[in-house]
């Protein structure tokens, strides 16, 4: 992916926060695991796994979208639900795009060269 992406190596870099900030990592642990608890929840984890890579892709994160994209084929997901969910997440960043030019245009409003 990049050569700053190590899947395995860079786990090791996850003792700072054991080390500095172990009550925060286990807060957040425990959050990201109710989040993506495989049962009890209204969204099917498969589709829950695809919103996180839509906004993984949408970040651009190559974490999440190496997770995401693993774990949403682990409960379920086909190739064609990957690729339109990276279409989802296309379309939205193409939006902000637009919406925001709109913005440019209407902030730049009154002034001159």
């Amino acid at each position: 992916m990049t050569e700053f992406f190590d899947r395995e190596g860079d786990r090791a870099y996850t003792k700072v926060y054991k080390e500095t900030t172990p009550d925060i990592l286990t807060a957040f642990t425990q959050f990201d695991a109710a989040v993506f608890a495989s049962e009890g929840r209204e969204i099917p984890l498969k589709y829950r796994e695809l919103i996180a890579l839509a906004v993984g892709i949408t970040t651009q994160c190559v974490y999440c979208i190496d997770a995401h994209a693993n774990k949403a084929k682990a409960a379920g997901a086909t190739e064609t639900e990957l690729a339109e969910t990276a279409w989802v997440a296309t379309a939205i960043r193409a939006g902000g795009g637009f919406a925001h030019g709109r913005l440019a245009f209407k902030l730049a409003e009154g002034h001159s060269h």
